[in-house]
């Protein structure tokens, strides 16, 4: 058996990475794409490797050599013009060594595990291709396959159809064909295909074409959950950098994402924190029908937002502000609020980051499931030279809630001393009581005006990719200047038509807060099978857990994110957290938690 590599492209998406080499020689984590490829063909009992060089290739070929480290032969093919050609005629330059032998065909643009040629080398069918389950990530050609892992049709770019993404394979680009059809099938139809069609197109076409004759049986071989990539720029670059990563590497390059995982379809998130229950299919698929309007029309401006904002909640209009998410409504709620800040910590870090050290009066509870109370806070910040105290409610990590009761207690408090109160009540309507627990009503804010309210839409909603959050006030100078603070155009057309359609699936929601609520009480009683984990009782979408046993936070989270593709919070990065081996775990639907659990389990110290 031989391999046959094609490197001749340019790679001129990569940018400055391919500048002075071809895309092969493009490192991932320290490693060449060409020696982590030639390393897992040496593993093989191969004849040789023929690569087509074209771009860049003295370079490639310098640096290679003629046998790679003593273990496998290689023999090169040049594509003088690479820059007017597409890979079918750099594989027909090849043809002649392509009919010598039986072949795995690789394009050299990968990185794969290296569980994918001893797999197809296995393989008994003579003629296979490697083949990935469509997501979203993915690009070029597509094939079906039906029950027995024929390959009954290629899919070419033209003739994709999204409405049939379920029934699609992407093709990994590796293939293992037999000399026999090489020599008797596909050689003599490259030729004529190139005759006919020309050289500016893809080697897949001939397959296509073959397949339709229903000359050859070809069989896909699915790689599962196993990792691979395709790297055609830079974005593709840091993403296989990240899949790649060494297991202590990898935790960090996930979390200086901030999100966006859905890049990684197969990760599964319980760091990012939103309602598993809500919104229901309808709601989606109303956005969804409306989505060519919305895409090419421009939102409205704060005004009818927040309007819209005060229909969602049953406020005052003139009470409420919309934000890109909360976080925006928080940078300028911390930038108008000039003197010192009591801060409970640990917290979301969102609000003191905003803020110099120096202007933050900390609270740190004592208590060893970090338990605090209205009266602990008045007592500690008595007599503390602040303008402003901020209470998470419930808190983040913690989950610790104080009754709405006692919160107004405190606002009282506050409003005696000339104190602004800001409540972020994000994950208030978790809370056992969430019906009843919400501050925002005219009345409560009317009787109360320097008390601030802020909710983010994305948490309680489940909606994060619209980025909506909101900030409520009976103080409306103070409203009208964050208004007038954020962008006239601060939230997108699907975020806007979200919060005028809302109302029409309320009674789904408030079913979504009860049935989140019971899965909270049964997760709870599922992660404490996990005798090693301390689960502290919270009132939010999260449990902080304490973990025992020998085993470290930031060990737990790394080898959940290597062993099973799970991402939790290490919170020994967060502040007043450190040293003390907590993590933070979201809520999801059951089928996922349950995942978790067993995942937990198989990890026991």
């Amino acid at each position: 058996m031989q391999a046959i590599i094609l490197a001749a492209g340019m790679g001129r998406r990569l940018g400055e990475h391919t500048r002075d080499n071809t895309k092969c020689m493009v490192p991932v984590n320290g490693v060449r794409l060409i020696d982590r490829l030639l390393t897992q063909l040496a593993r093989l009992d191969l004849r040789r490797v023929v690569i087509v060089l074209g771009y860049k290739g003295d370079n490639l070929r310098q640096y290679l050599g003629d046998n790679y480290h003593g273990k496998l032969p290689i023999e090169y093919v040049e594509n003088p013009i690479y820059d007017r050609t597409n890979n079918i005629y750099s594989l027909s330059l090849a043809k002649h060594k392509l009919q010598e032998d039986d072949t795995l065909l690789v394009e050299s643009d990968l990185i794969f595990d290296d569980t994918f040629f001893p797999r197809i080398v296995a393989c008994t069918h003579r003629n296979v291709a490697l083949v990935a389950k469509y997501e979203p990530w993915m690009d070029g050609t597509m094939v079906r396959i039906d029950a027995d892992d024929n390959i009954v049709s290629f899919v070419p770019r033209k003739a994709f159809d999204y409405a049939e993404v379920d029934n699609y394979y992407k093709t990994v680009n590796i293939y293992k064909f037999s000399r026999d059809f090489l020599h008797d099938v596909y050689v003599p139809f490259l030729d004529a295909y190139s005759q006919v069609m020309g050289n500016n197109d893809y080697y897949e076409q001939v397959l296509r074409v073959i397949t339709s004759l229903d000359r050859v049986e070809m069989k896909a071989l699915t790689v599962g959950d196993a990792r691979w990539y395709e790297i055609d720029d830079a974005q593709d670059l840091d993403i296989a950098s990240t899949i790649f990563a060494d297991e202590h590497e990898r935790l960090p390059m996930y979390t200086r994402r901030y999100g966006g995982y859905w890049r990684f379809p197969k990760l599964l998130d319980f760091c990012y924190l939103v309602n598993p229950f809500f919104p229901p299919q309808r709601l989606r698929d109303e956005i969804r029908a409306n989505f060519d309007n919305l895409l090419t029309q421009y939102p409205s401006g704060m005004w009818v937002n927040s309007l819209l904002a005060g229909k969602y909640f049953g406020i005052n209009q003139h009470f409420v502000v919309v934000g890109n998410g909360a976080a925006e409504l928080i940078k300028s709620l911390m930038t108008c609020n000039a003197g010192r800040v009591g801060v409970v910590f640990p917290t979301f870090e969102e609000y003191p980051n905003r803020l110099d050290p120096d202007r933050i009066e900390r609270f740190v509870p004592q208590d060893p499931d970090l338990r605090y109370t209205a009266d602990e806070l008045m007592a500690h910040f008595d007599g503390c030279d602040i303008q402003c105290l901020l209470l998470i409610n419930p808190d983040n990590p913690s989950g610790n809630f104080i009754p709405l009761a006692d919160v107004l207690r405190l606002e009282a408090w506050c409003a005696e001393r000339d104190i602004r109160l800001v409540v972020d009540e994000s994950f208030v309507d978790f809370t056992d009581d969430w019906a009843t627990n919400s501050l925002l009503h005219d009345a409560l804010l009317t009787a109360h005006p320097m008390m601030v309210v802020v909710k983010s839409i994305s948490k309680s909603y489940g909606v994060p990719g619209l980025r909506l959050g909101i900030m409520a006030s009976a103080d409306t100078d103070f409203i009208d200047w964050m208004k007038h603070d954020v962008a006239i155009w601060n939230i997108n057309s699907m975020a806007e038509f979200y919060l005028q359609i809302f109302n029409k699936y309320a009674s789904v929601y408030q079913e979504a807060c009860a049935k989140f609520v019971a899965e909270r009480r049964r997760f709870a009683n599922r992660l404490a099978e996990v005798g090693w984990l301390r689960v502290i009782p919270s009132q939010a979408n999260y449990f902080l857990c304490e973990v025992m046993g020998g085993i470290t936070s930031t060990q737990l989270t790394e080898l959940l994110l290597t062993r099973h593709n799970i991402l939790i919070k290490d919170c020994n990065t967060k502040n007043a957290l450190q040293h003390r081996n907590m993590v933070r775990i979201a809520i999801r639907g059951i089928s996922n938690n349950d995942r978790l659990v067993e995942a937990l389990k198989t990890l026991e110290p």
